[in-house]
């Protein structure tokens, strides 16, 4: 009788833990953590600049907002900041901001990767992780381009060259 019991509560155990592997694999598997779609709203956010400058991309309605989720860990993101570096004069005259967004590190390696490039763009710490929270981004780097009526035209995942930030920023000219 109680080994019976024992398999019983054994059986049901592996059952919870299976089932419990089952729904872990379907989400990270199966649903789509993108939490902003191309024509969507994008979700508004005010994060503090490197020179307590505040930016909220609401105040920026009017203009074309490259929106660049990064750290300073990330290889491509290092790659692709010295192109969005030389591009930024030009299209800020068009009316199209640079807003480079870290995910979650301390100022001072921030700093330290911003003065190594010498990027004239704000640069922004999301220190809770609550703006990549709101658009869901995963994995490192990811390029929301937003137009002038702060609707999401495209996404762009991953590292990018420099014709294609170019063209993503011509995407964006109001």
């Amino acid at each position: 009788m109680v080994k019976k019991r024992r398999l019983v509560i054994r059986i049901a155990i592996l059952l919870v833990l299976f089932g419990a592997l089952g729904y872990t694999l379907y989400l990270n598997f199966f649903i789509s953590k993108e939490k902003v779609k191309v024509g969507s709203a994008a979700p508004d956010f005010t994060l503090i600049d490197l020179q307590g400058k505040r930016h909220q991309l609401s105040d920026y309605r009017g203009k074309g907002v490259f929106v660049n989720f990064w750290g300073t860990w990330c290889k491509p993101c290092e790659k692709e900041m010295p192109f969005m570096n030389t591009l930024y004069p030009d299209y800020k005259k068009k009316g199209v901001e640079i807003l480079a967004v870290d995910v979650g590190e301390t100022e001072v390696a921030v700093k330290t990767f911003v003065e190594r490039y010498n990027l004239k763009f704000p640069v922004v710490i999301d220190k809770q992780n609550e703006v990549v929270d709101a658009y869901g981004v995963d994995p490192l780097p990811a390029t929301y381009l937003i137009d002038k009526n702060g609707k999401v035209k495209k996404i762009f995942i991953g590292g990018m060259t420099k014709k294609d930030i170019k063209q993503s920023l011509e995407l964006i000219v109001p």
